[in-house]
């Protein structure tokens, strides 16, 4: 009873309305004419897209060229990714969803080269780490275990529950690391299994991973909670759909907020909540960063807080556009001492 009372509080709180702004009041003014390179994990990715977007919108009419290279899910295999990034000499580097653990040569090359890198989800942790100017991204461990209290709460602590993670990703690792401690928390609760199909591949593997839960696991598996929404857009597909039709599987995203997740969330169609990321608010605050880079400030350490989308407060926070924009006034916020 207490730990479903706890997981109630952590539950709300959550979901409340995002309207009151708690990031940077301060910062200098916005340079003009800076050249970035995005190096994205995986375009295909919704999260990947969308900060992408947000970066766009962010330097619309400050003279910013903003390019991308697409690693279609390779770029922690061994790539000089960031020494093909300098060779288009950028003024800034942003590493989006790519571990920058992976990228140590190319970032010791950027260093030496005097082009400051930014990380999204580039690392576990938030702040300056790993070669990186800073690295922006919601804290994993509180991603995961919001996704996870949901399913618990929504349950009444009877879940039977598998996790779908990708161990190619640190950031993704953390998280389900971070569900299946809070499922053995709850005593009611059955973790059927820890399935590792990596999101760049789950359109090719979701089938037959699915196919095999139901059959080792049948009625027992009630719920399925993703390190990424993914699993769902390929879980909807009729073919796999019709394979768990009969559990009526219930799906948790830890992340990123889709258009389609949003859209199964409001249908109560396989998908009944996500812990979405404020894409276009990251993709804002990775500007500002890097514009405090190029003006030689420190880093904001503004870290984003944690937000649960539910049926019940999908109206809310930019749902009815099918994406989380929290309604902070976050873009008034940084125009107002970018443009002092």
């Amino acid at each position: 009873m207490q730990f479903q009372s706890r997981a109630n509080a952590k539950v709300a709180k959550a979901a409340a309305i995002q309207s009151r702004w708690d990031g940077p009041v301060d910062g200098p003014k916005l340079q003009r004419n800076k050249k970035l390179v995005y190096i994205a994990s995986d375009m295909s990715d919704a999260g990947i897209y969308g900060i992408f977007n947000g970066v766009k919108e962010a330097t619309a009419g400050a003279g910013w060229e903003v390019l991308f290279i697409d690693c279609r899910g390779r770029c922690n295999q061994g790539a000089a990714i960031v020494s093909q990034a300098l060779d288009m000499k950028p003024s800034g580097i942003i590493l989006a969803g790519v571990d920058a653990v992976s990228q140590v040569k190319g970032l010791a090359a950027a260093a030496a080269a005097k082009v400051p890198v930014i990380g999204w989800h580039a690392s576990v942790k938030s702040g300056p780490i790993d070669g990186l100017f800073t690295n922006i991204t919601t804290n994993p461990k509180e991603v995961a275990q919001i996704a996870a209290l949901y399913g618990v709460v929504e349950s009444n602590s009877k879940a039977g529950i598998v996790v779908f993670t990708d161990s190619s990703s640190p950031y993704s690792t953390a998280k389900s690391n971070a569900i299946v401690e809070v499922i053995k928390q709850c005593e009611s609760c059955r973790l059927l299994s820890v399935e590792d199909v990596p999101v760049a591949e789950a359109y090719r593997k979701m089938h037959q991973v699915v196919e095999t839960l139901v059959k080792r696991h049948g009625a027992k598996w009630t719920h399925a909670i993703g390190i990424n929404d993914v699993y769902f857009d390929v879980m909807e597909k009729p073919e796999i759909a019709a394979i768990i039709a009969n559990n009526k599987v219930q799906g948790l995203s830890a992340g990123d907020g889709s258009n389609s997740a949003y859209k199964r969330i409001r249908t109560n169609s396989l998908q009944i909540g996500t812990v979405p990321e404020p894409l276009f608010l990251h993709g804002w605050q990775l500007v500002d960063e890097m514009n405090r880079a190029f003006s030689g400030v420190p880093p904001s350490g503004y870290v984003t807080p944690v937000h649960l989308v539910t049926n019940q407060n999908i109206a809310y926070d930019g749902g009815p556009k099918n994406v989380f924009d929290p309604a902070n006034d976050f873009r008034g916020q940084y125009q107002k001492f970018w443009i002092k």
